[in-house]
């Protein structure tokens, strides 16, 4: 897989921010979306957030709608996920991930469909 350039998480308390950053590939990769993925100890990644570089559409998981908008840098090559209202719920490993195509629609949010990643990141939230 190829890599992302991520940075971001960290640790806070319940009620406050966090932001993550990730760049999208350069050319000639072909990335039409970016997505945030989440992992906790002994569960699969769960797709949270997705978001297509045209900036039409955005998808949210019930989890985090309403409080992890993104942002996306004005040459669109970052995209943001700023991290608001944090539960200790919300305590994993965060990664971020690109595709293209028909891979970009929500119902397609899954690790299998998407060939570029961050690293992971962890952020902690505690009480």
């Amino acid at each position: 897989q190829a890599q992302l350039v991520s940075s971001g998480g960290g640790s806070v308390q319940a009620g406050g921010s966090l932001s993550l950053s990730c760049e999208r590939p350069p050319l000639p990769a072909r990335t039409d979306c970016m997505a945030w993925f989440r992992r906790t100890p002994g569960k699969e990644r769960e797709g949270i957030a997705l978001h297509d570089f045209s900036g039409k559409v955005s998808w949210f998981a019930e989890s985090v709608k309403g409080r992890f908008p993104i942002s996306q840098d004005g040459v669109g090559n970052t995209v943001n996920l700023h991290m608001t209202s944090l539960r200790p719920e919300d305590t994993a490993t965060y990664y971020c991930a690109a595709t293209w195509g028909t891979n970009c629609a929500s119902y397609n949010l899954r690790p299998s469909n998407y060939g570029f990643w961050g690293r992971g990141t962890q952020v902690t939230v505690s009480l």
